[in-house]
């Protein structure tokens, strides 16, 4: 066996049988080619070999420099509880190792779950058609956009509301420089989109679709009666981006009559975990099916007449032709899917009503509390969920740092003076008071 790393199967003569496979005698003549002037001769900085026990202590000591933190910031990735039963059986081995089912035949069971998730995220949405999946809710926006383009007969400009999350617009800006499509910008007017700014461009013409958030970026809750009008009137396509949990309660993206809709679906229980994985979501109408990127799971029946699902869409570089595909997307984030689609399940409707519903009021009594401290006051005017906006009177960050130390994630600075807070079912009153108390001794 090789005696430098016991760990490794081969031995010596399984060494000497793969090199003599390719034709040569030695691992030096097998990097042969390799320019001496570019090779590494010194030591590698590794640690010295340590033993399980003595390895977990490390571990152990590494996690103690974390500080765990009472989480009230948002911006896109929320603190929501999963149900243990989540976690259990989306790292089952079958799961966690799984990869893309190219044969349906002996991949029916992932096949079946990724048909499950469609079919939520499209009861979900209110649409009629969801894909499996992407890879966060930005690409699944930018995707949205190149998908307008390509619905369009001559139209290449595609408008994004200044109310969506600036990372999901700069991702949008990066695939429109390289797709060789124009992206402009709508402004907002006291933190939502200005319908009328959007209604002069839109007859100006060349407008491909139209990219709203609900809620948006300052958490506000947009009303959009008349967008969709307006957008199809000019025979462009409406897109909706929405954080997942919410929709529960607000009205979706098919009764906006919006023609894609698109978000991220951490909030269905996903862990923060340093800002990922989450999962895009993509859903469409009918018509719009063959423009989708990604696959599509369907129902069919095999030839004993039993349930069977099989990929019935796959518009994808690695299906067809690079020039013919939809999209370069080459992942379904389908371990992710999973995850979303057992939360769903295990939560139910009225699960998922309730995280919604104690979200809501948790940032309506967070509001009320910290506005009553005379330090903060609202940005805007205009109607939240369970995340909003606040102009501070004073230091942001020294807000923040004090409120940290005292073992609370206060928000996100978004500028000098205005910080996002968010609350989901996590965060109790108890929570809230002690912050606000915190916030209230603060010396300025």
């Amino acid at each position: 066996m090789n005696s430098l790393f016991k760990y490794f199967p081969h031995t010596e003569e399984d060494l000497q049988e793969m090199l003599a496979a390719c034709g040569v005698s030695s691992l030096d003549e097998l990097y042969s080619d390799v320019p001496d002037s570019i090779r590494f001769k010194g030591d590698y900085e590794l640690p010295d070999a340590l033993s399980e026990h003595e390895l977990r202590r490390q571990f152990d000591k590494m996690q103690s420099l974390n500080i765990p933190l009472t989480c009230f910031a948002g911006g896109g990735i929320y603190d929501h509880y999963a149900p243990s039963v989540v976690k259990n059986l989306v790292q089952r081995s079958e799961f966690l190792t799984s990869y893309t089912p190219y044969q349906a035949e002996i991949s029916q069971g992932t096949l079946h779950y990724i048909f499950e998730f469609q079919s939520m995220m499209a009861e979900l949405t209110g649409m009629d058609i969801s894909n499996a999946s992407m890879y966060d809710g930005a690409t699944a926006t930018a995707e949205a956009a190149m998908m307008s383009v390509a619905a369009a007969k001559k139209a290449n400009c595609v408008l994004i509301s200044d109310t969506v999350d600036p990372k999901t617009i700069r991702v949008v800006e990066t695939y429109a420089k390289y797709h060789g499509f124009e992206l402009q910008r709508i402004a907002a007017k006291d933190g939502v989109t200005d319908k009328d700014s959007l209604q002069a461009r839109l007859q100006e013409g060349g407008v491909a679709g139209v990219i709203v958030q609900m809620p948006n970026y300052f958490g506000i809750v947009e009303d959009f009666t008349g967008i969709a009008e307006m957008v199809h009137e000019q025979k462009a396509l409406l897109t909706i981006n929405s954080i997942a949990s919410d929709l529960a309660m607000l009205r979706t993206p098919g009764e906006w009559d919006a023609d894609i809709a698109v978000g991220d679906g951490q909030s269905l229980g996903i862990p923060m975990s340093m800002g990922g994985p989450g999962v895009g979501y993509m859903c469409c109408t009918e018509k719009l099916i063959r423009k989708m990127p990604g696959r599509i799971v369907g129902m069919t029946k095999d030839n004993r007449g039993q349930r069977a699902f099989v990929l019935t869409l796959q518009a994808r570089e690695q299906h067809i032709r690079r020039q013919k595909a939809t999209s370069n997307i080459c992942s379904n984030q389908s371990l992710m899917a999973l995850y979303v689609t057992i939360y769903l399940a295990v939560m139910g409707k009225q699960g998922l009503k309730e995280v919604a519903e104690k979200s809501f009021a948790g940032a309506h009594y967070l509001c009320d509390e910290l506005v009553k401290t005379g330090k903060f006051k609202l940005t805007y005017d205009q109607p939240f969920f369970n995340e909003f906006c606040l102009t501070y009177d004073g230091d942001v960050d020294q807000m923040r740092k004090a409120c940290e130390e005292e073992g609370f994630l206060a928000g996100i600075k978004i500028d000098k003076n205005k910080v996002m807070f968010a609350v989901t079912e996590k965060n109790t009153a108890s929570d809230m008071d002690k912050m606000v108390e915190v916030i209230k001794s603060i010396k300025e």
